[in-house]
């Protein structure tokens, strides 16, 4: 059977099976809209968050930024892990506590102020909006190889099957759907995995076949992909040639941004008791793990793959001549994604550093890396055509990166419905209006989401993970301190937590504007995205960190100068700390 026609068999069945389960858990309410009316089991909540949380950045973006980085871009696997578990921890079974539907909502009536919900309004938007970029990108990236169409048109499917699903099922929808994409993405990532181990270490397990001997060469996996890329120029795998400084930054950024973000956070509102949010954040660090520890083994031993492909005869023999690529390359080739140029017409690829040129690259008259292009994104995504799965694997991995692109993007496109229409128009704009207006409202904004994240899907500013980690950067800047504060600070008033968002966010998009541009505007850069225009050579993805220590400094310093917070509120805020009781914590 022809590739395209299992592709299209894969992907069309998943497609089919979250429109029906959608139809089949249609909102008829505003509670089933934004929080599936609060009767979704631990178990099931688990794996959608986890589906949620694991974006197109964790299953199509982080194992190929590890591969072409190593051991310096595991910042992203320990951020995001260790950000999970200290929203788990700290913020979600007081939220749930908490009884209400968004986060705009606990801040606007824990700070008693119209102004701090404003400003969880808008830090909400500008996050969610940079975040679902990068779900969109991913989407057009997997729809562009599989299903031979160009990204316009990839993104514009992805878009209408989200609209499907979430319009029509609000969080009730979404839950079950993202349920069913859990499924999809962890069988899609791991079978590839368990045979490309199989192939590479004689281990099933790619968790321990990353540390296992490779067949081929008879020493350590990762030793043996050291070497080649030594001898190609390139830095060591499993060293640390970065900044420590920006290394811990980022880290922090990307935890306490996960921490802070509104889309994995409202999960939490679903479940009938707070007990069950604390055992649905445990069933989601299960479910999580299952995937981001076999990432690691993902990106190692897909560049193994790579070289050994270019290479088949050892890094100084001759390379793979032009005329007997594998199908792989001439299929992502055609998707503008994987390039390659023969600059000494000798008809054979060359692949090395040209920073670092090896002494004999000069010996054998080769005049550069000849691999011009090659988008991290795609990686995971060819992986099994890498390493000559057979076809239904292809299919299977192409089914797995959309469920996770898609899933993701609802739950965002879900939190900024939530936030225009519930925590703006019902609880600011027009607070009489109707449970069938607001449910109107929902879907209306959840469109109009839909619509601006495509738009913007179209000229994302960096590869998916990248674009995901500023998302990040926001979140922590923003609505982490004002979530922390609000819980365990009791004596935190309204004027602190508003002076604190406006310093935090307002320091790190001007941080992040200045150095990467106005990215949404094609060619805008300001200066130049290098670390020697850095402030203390501090990444843009890694201000996250700082503009949350400014958000909170800013935050008890005017605190201090103004007074504690009214006794009601110290009195509500101590009121949701007792771990016991489900919702009704709020004073108004």
């Amino acid at each position: 059977m022809d590739q395209f026609v299992i592709n299209l068999i894969f992907v069309g069945a998943s497609f089919a099976l979250y429109i029906g389960i959608a139809i089949w858990a249609r909102a008829g309410s505003t509670s089933d809209f934004y929080a599936a009316s609060r009767g979704v089991n631990p178990i099931v909540n688990g794996a959608a968050t986890a589906a949620d949380w694991m974006s197109a950045a964790s299953f199509i973006g982080m194992a190929g930024l590890i591969a072409f980085v190593g051991y310096g871009n595991s910042t992203f696997l320990m951020g995001w892990t260790g950000g999970y578990v200290l929203l788990a921890m700290l913020l979600a079974p007081y939220l749930r506590k908490f009884g209400r539907f968004t986060v705009p909502d606990f801040i606007g009536d824990r700070y008693y102020s119209s102004t701090a919900r404003t400003l969880a309004i808008i830090s909400l938007l500008v996050a969610s909006i940079t975040y679902v970029i990068g779900q969109m990108t991913g989407a057009g990236v997997a729809f562009s190889r599989f299903l031979e169409v160009d990204n316009t048109t990839g993104l514009l499917i992805a878009a209408a099957t989200v609209f499907a699903y979430s319009v029509l099922g609000g969080m009730k929808g979404i839950t079950y759907t993202q349920l069913a994409q859990y499924c999809v993405l962890i069988i899609a990532y791991t079978i590839p995995a368990i045979f490309i181990s199989l192939q590479l270490t004689g281990n099933p397990l790619p968790q321990l076949g990353l540390f296992s001997t490779h067949t081929g060469s008879g020493q350590p996996l990762l030793q043996t992909l050291n070497e080649v890329l030594v001898e190609l120029g390139f830095n060591d795998y499993t060293g640390h040639h970065g900044s420590t400084l920006n290394m811990v930054l980022f880290t922090l950024s990307l935890m306490i941004g996960t921490a802070g973000l509104p889309h994995v956070i409202i999960r939490f509102f679903t479940v009938p008791k707070v007990s069950d949010a604390r055992k649905s954040a445990g069933w989601a660090l299960v479910f999580i793990a299952l995937l981001y520890t076999v990432a690691p083994a993902v990106g190692a031993m897909a560049r193994l793959n790579i070289i050994t492909t270019i290479f088949p005869n050892g890094v100084q023999e001759q390379p793979l001549a032009y005329d007997n690529k594998p199908d792989w390359m001439a299929n992502w080739e055609q998707t503008g994604l994987l390039a390659f140029e023969d600059k000494n017409g000798d008809g054979f690829i060359q692949y090395y550093n040209d920073g670092n040129a090896p002494a004999f690259a000069d010996e054998l008259g080769w005049e550069g890396n000849e691999m011009v292009t090659f988008n991290r994104d795609i990686l995971v995504l060819a992986n099994p055509e890498i390493a000559q799965l057979p076809g239904w694997v292809i299919g299977l991995i192409a089914a797995g990166g959309l469920a996770a692109a898609l899933s993701t993007a609802a739950g965002l496109l879900l939190a900024i419905s939530s936030a225009i229409s519930h925590d703006l128009i019902k609880s600011m704009l027009n607070p009489n209006i109707s449970e069938k207006g607001e449910l109107m409202a929902a879907r209306i904004s959840m469109a109009f989401a839909i619509a601006l994240a495509t738009y913007l899907g179209l000229n994302p500013p960096g590869f998916a993970a990248q674009t995901v980690a500023l998302a990040f950067g926001l979140a922590a800047s923003s609505l982490f301190p004002a979530i922390m504060m609000g819980i365990f600070s009791k004596k935190m008033n309204s004027a602190g937590a508003v002076a604190g968002m406006i310093v935090g966010l307002g320091s790190t998009v001007l941080y992040i504007f200045t150095y990467l541009g106005w990215f949404f505007i094609p060619g805008t850069n300001m200066l130049a995205n290098t670390p020697d225009n850095w402030i203390f050579g501090i990444s843009p993805l890694s201000f996250g960190a700082v503009g949350a220590t400014l958000n909170f400094a800013a935050a008890f310093i005017v605190n201090k100068l103004t007074g504690d917070a009214p006794a009601e509120i110290q009195e509500m805020v101590e009121g949701i700390r007792v771990p016991k009781g489900a919702g009704g914590a709020v004073a108004h």
